[in-house]
């Protein structure tokens, strides 16, 4: 069976909408995923990189092509008020997710939390009341995400990210091949058909 990697963080809208669109191209090609989370901040200090919406005409349309893409997917999406959210705790989480056997969960309940519910989600108890709600143990998360063990893999995370050729997000791949945004799920889909 063939597997789709997506290297994504819950800050970024594109991730979100990349997120819940590769489920359905998975049940379409009957592909796995392989959720693997990364510090985006991280891979862009590695790679000399930085947001699109650090530039303000780029971020204003860039945000209305996500809205465009959001209405084609069938997917609500708010633009976030406390955008640039600081995710390194949520993707910390995304580390104690893996070990749980609760990624998806976790995933589902962070990307929703940031871009539909337009929570601030760089307050703690924020992020715990979220996981509550989402019948997720948020005490084991908040002590996972202080576990040095947890911060040195999401470190590591970053590091596979980079030498992969990763450089924002969502990145995804069929084997070695790499896409790079949200809007390239089509030839991830044809690839995964070409077998």
């Amino acid at each position: 069976m063939s597997t789709i990697e997506i290297w994504y963080d819950f800050g970024s809208p594109a991730s979100y909408l990349g997120y819940w669109e590769v489920q359905k191209v998975a049940m379409r090609t009957g592909a796995d995923i392989d959720y693997q989370p990364m510090l985006l901040g991280g891979v862009f200090q590695a790679v000399g990189n930085s947001s699109p919406a650090s530039i303000a005409a780029k971020g204003e349309w860039l945000f209305g092509d996500l809205s465009n893409y959001a209405d084609k997917y069938g997917l609500p999406f708010n633009m976030n008020p406390h955008f640039p959210v600081n995710t390194l705790a949520l993707m910390r989480g995304a580390i104690v997710a893996q070990g749980r056997d609760e990624q998806v969960p976790y995933s589902d309940a962070m990307f929703n939390a940031v871009w539909r519910d337009e929570k601030d989600m760089a307050d703690i108890a924020v992020v715990g009341a979220t996981l509550t709600e989402a019948g997720l143990d948020a005490q084991a998360y908040g002590e996972g995400m202080q576990d040095q063990g947890v911060k040195d893999a999401l470190k590591s995370q970053v590091e596979r990210a980079v030498a992969k050729g990763v450089f924002g997000a969502p990145t995804f791949f069929v084997g070695e091949q790499m896409w790079w945004g949200q809007d390239r799920l089509s030839w991830v889909e044809e690839a995964l058909a070409a077998g």
